[in-house]
């Protein structure tokens, strides 16, 4: 398999993960209004389903992430003759990106065996020990999405400047980035959906262009 397809099946797995991601919490893991319930009871059910909270984060952090690393070098592979530069720059971004969802992943799930393991002796000190481990988590990749979105926006620009992806897909990256990039800001966290979605449509599109068209092949229409 050449690193181009690599890429695409890599694109194309990390748009399922995040699927996964959404109907996983919106169904399995979704424990309906919890807007009156402490951090003790959300903590109870997080612990009820425990191992399936672990495997979905294996999927949409850890899996994730690894295939993050092939899609950012073969994207680097397929621009960096339009604008060596910026893929420079984005590369590294993207790689950062995967280092951080990764480590968000492994916190989690190492975070919520210690709390399961605690919380049969302590459970008011498990529940303040699964807040710290929510927060670092959180910010690792868990809810800013500013290093992602740097990295869709500096791959959508630099495909515009090389010509070597579509212009709608360069735009669409465009918008998926800024979204991204705005999750940073206070109030605007909810934005991190819109990225989400996004990012599954912009996945998709680049799995299947990295599978079906060669890096050599000119890209002058939509």
């Amino acid at each position: 398999m050449t690193l181009q397809k690599a890429g695409g099946v890599s694109a194309l797995i990390e748009a399922l993960a995040y699927v996964v991601g959404f109907v996983a919490m919106a169904t399995w893991l979704n424990p309906g209004d919890t807007e009156s319930w402490s951090a003790a009871q959300k903590l109870s059910f997080v612990l009820e389903q425990k191992m399936l909270f672990q495997m979905v984060t294996i999927v949409i952090y850890v899996l994730t992430g690894v295939f993050l690393v092939v899609l950012a070098v073969a994207l680097h592979e397929r621009l960096k003759s339009g604008s060596a530069g910026l893929m420079q720059v984005a590369t590294a971004f993207g790689l950062i990106w995967a280092g951080m969802v990764i480590a968000s992943g492994m916190v989690a799930i190492v975070g919520l065996e210690a709390v399961a393991t605690l919380h049969a002796k302590d459970a008011a000190h498990a529940t303040s020990v699964w807040g710290v481990v929510g927060v670092i988590q959180n910010g690792l990749g868990g809810g800013v999405e500013i290093v992602g979105g740097i990295w869709v926006l500096l791959i959508s620009i630099a495909s515009m400047q090389s010509r070597a992806l579509p212009a709608a897909l360069s735009y669409l990256g465009l918008i998926v980035g800024v979204a991204g990039i705005l999750t940073v800001v206070p109030g605007l966290a909810e934005l991190a959906v819109l990225f989400g979605l996004g990012q599954i449509l912009w996945f998709s599109w680049t799995g299947i262009l990295l599978l079906r068209r060669a890096p050599t092949d000119a890209v002058t229409t939509n």
